[in-house]
């Protein structure tokens, strides 16, 4: 069975930096392979058109462009946030402030952010929130572990159900 929309798929696959190629930063196995609803929209749509067409068994291996993956580093992404946002209970969460830390914070509107805390002043905190892979060309490989037709409700829902999947 060929990889097209709504078919759900497993595969393998080894992550690297294509500035640093023999350093892996991501490695899922056939034990707990990546388990997607092809079509859905989860995964970088550069990424799933390297996979279309393929089937059960078939390996692959591809470069994505950094503006076919997470985009550019966007130097307006590096915030300095006053450091009395990293106020608990009137202490300095000092755990929260180590530099190459990854830190949780809620924008104006209340969406999640992520970044990593890149220097720590007395007064702010300079954090990027570019995404961790924002301006790496990305070198994929792996196997097509499993191809199969999703059901109804998988189609409904917008992802797998089930091994791998979300569990109701």
């Amino acid at each position: 069975m060929q990889i097209e929309k709504n078919k759900v798929v497993s595969i393998t696959y080894t992550l690297r930096d294509a500035l640093t190629p023999d350093e892996i930063i991501q490695e899922v196995n056939e034990n707990e392979p990546l388990v997607f609803l092809f079509g859905a929209g989860q995964l970088l749509p550069k990424f799933e058109e390297h996979l279309s067409g393929k089937t059960q068994g078939d390996s692959y291996g591809f470069t994505l462009a950094h503006l076919d993956a997470y985009g550019p580093m966007e130097p307006e992404a590096l915030i300095d946030v006053p450091i009395d946002v990293f106020m608990v209970d009137g202490k300095l969460a000092e755990d929260m402030l180590v530099v190459g830390g990854q830190v949780r914070l809620r924008d104006q509107e209340g969406r999640l952010l992520q970044g990593t805390v890149l220097s720590r002043g007395l007064e702010s905190v300079k954090i990027d929130f570019n995404h961790p892979m924002a301006g790496k060309d990305l070198i994929f490989s792996g196997v097509i572990t499993s191809v199969r037709e999703a059901t109804e409700e998988e189609i409904a829902h917008g992802h797998v159900h089930g091994p791998g999947g979300h569990h109701h």
